[in-house]
């Protein structure tokens, strides 16, 4: 495992510790960074099915949320795992899964994507989610979402942001695994020129460090047909139905899941450095060098 250790830096969180445009990242991905339209790969009858499958796996998820608080942790786990996973066949999707889940607690870091991703992670490794508010407002989603203990942010409150990685840091401290994308909003996971610019966001691995727990960094993609592939990603101005009606109509879809090494901040880590590590762990594409010192440990 590996052991990060930034000792000496004491960056307490306030208002504008990112920045009121830095809190609220965009994308350059567009249209043109998804693939042209193309003919459906299943019949009309297949694709009702699927929706109505997705629809009935919602509705069974918004009761098994209610649910986890009464049963034990290790089969709540299970439960939450065994669901994202039949949804994601449901769909018609095929997870691949690369590296171990870890066994205990930890912040989970991820590229994002797609609304694809928070099925893959939870299909990995169960956890809370970190999610925009708006999400809270989407259909059957966002009932489910609240009643699986989802943290919501909201992105034009950055004042509210301490309150957020304190709330974060509690689920830590309690044992519950929380999952983030730092990235802050979705990009095609292709073109490297339409990337958020700044990198990951460094708010909540404070959270990471106040709880003493490890980060986990995960590497999401998608293959289609056998090729990578940016079908599943979802946009800027694009509906989230304009989004699922591409998945449901795709065949040989593939989410890969790839899980690094996990890193153990020391006591008084500075979270802009342990947010660059776990980017790199993502994103080996070159960066600015980094002002830390890594102590690996077995």
């Amino acid at each position: 495992m590996t052991a990060v250790a930034v000792p000496g830096v004491g960056a307490g969180l306030g208002a504008g510790v990112d920045g009121a445009g830095l809190w609220r990242p965009a994308s350059g991905c567009g249209p043109d960074c998804l693939p042209p339209p193309a003919a459906p790969d299943v019949s009309r009858l297949r694709r009702a099915g699927r929706l109505l499958g997705v629809l009935g796996m919602l509705v069974a998820g918004t009761g098994l949320a209610v649910l986890l608080p009464l049963l034990p942790a290790t089969r709540g786990r299970a439960a939450l795992r065994g669901w994202a996973l039949w949804t994601l066949r449901t769909l018609g999707v095929r997870l691949l899964v690369r590296g171990r889940a870890p066994r205990g607690r930890a912040l989970l870091v991820a590229n994002h994507v797609s609304w694809l991703d928070v099925l893959a992670v939870l299909a990995v490794s169960p956890a809370r989610m970190l999610a925009k508010r708006e999400v809270r407002r989407w259909p059957l989603v966002g009932a489910l979402a609240a009643a699986a203990g989802t943290v919501f942010v909201d992105r034009s409150r950055p004042r509210d942001l301490p309150a957020t990685v304190a709330q974060v840091a509690g689920a830590l401290r309690s044992g519950r695994s929380v999952a983030v994308f730092p990235e802050g909003t979705t990009w095609c996971g292709a073109a490297t020129d339409c990337r958020p610019s700044g990198g990951f966001r460094p708010a909540m691995f404070e959270a990471a460090v106040a709880a003493g727990a490890p980060v986990v960094p995960l590497r999401i993609g998608y293959r289609y047909a056998g090729d990578p592939s940016t079908l599943p990603a979802f946009l800027g101005e694009e509906t989230l139905w304009a989004s699922v009606r591409r998945v449901l109509a795709a065949r040989g879809l593939t989410v890969s899941v790839a899980l690094s090494a996990a890193l153990h901040p020391g006591e008084g880590a500075d979270r802009r450095s342990l947010a660059r590590i776990a980017e790199a762990a993502i994103h080996p594409s070159p960066r600015p060098p980094l002002a830390t010192q890594l102590d690996l440990a077995a």
